[in-house]
């Protein structure tokens, strides 16, 4: 047990503890409701691996998605390309470049990890290439290359599609591809 002076050190901090959480909740609540008042929100929300926290993210910082001209720049802009080396006439691709909002580019990757996780699971016995619904190509790559690299790959791609759902409107739908215009 805590004797008498430990427990009038800790007090203070437990209040101030206390104070924060219900600040946080606070916050949350806010956040849930102007998700539930947002359509750009419910519609990242529809992309898998996009929560609640990423689309709620994601929409106050992007808005509609018109400042960037194609899919690959926002990804660019949150710096999940690699970095391109050139000697010679050879490019060599190295280490993503980490440009950008940091808290951005950390939710997306989380959210990949989890989504690889969700769809791959550890302890499953079926192969990763099993992986289904949204993004079946990251199983096969999850058999050739890192977990981790696996993981920046999905929140490259899962960039390039938020940004087509800000800019069409329309919520993610799997398998989808646009009609090209002639």
């Amino acid at each position: 047990m805590l004797d008498e002076v430990a427990r009038g050190a800790l007090a203070p901090l437990v209040r101030q503890l206390h104070a924060l959480q219900g600040e946080i909740t606070a916050l949350d609540i806010q956040i849930l409701d102007w998700h539930r008042n947002s359509r750009t929100s419910q519609l990242l929300e529809s992309i898998p691996g996009i929560g609640l926290m990423n689309a709620t993210a994601f929409a106050a910082t992007l808005g509609d998605g018109s400042a960037f001209k194609s899919g690959r720049q926002p990804a660019a802009w949150l710096g999940l390309v690699p970095r391109q080396n050139s000697t010679g006439g050879k490019t060599v691709l190295g280490r993503i470049t980490k440009q950008g909002d940091p808290y951005l580019r950390r939710l997306l990757v989380l959210g990949a990890t989890s989504t690889l996780r969700h769809y791959a699971g550890k302890g499953d016995e079926d192969s990763p290439s099993s992986l289904t619904g949204s993004y079946p190509w990251a199983g096969k790559l999850l058999e050739k290359k890192s977990y981790r690299l696996t993981s920046v790959a999905l929140a490259n791609k899962m960039a390039r599609i938020i940004w087509a759902v800000l800019t069409s409107g329309q919520p993610y739908r799997a398998g989808y591809v646009k009609p090209v215009s002639s």
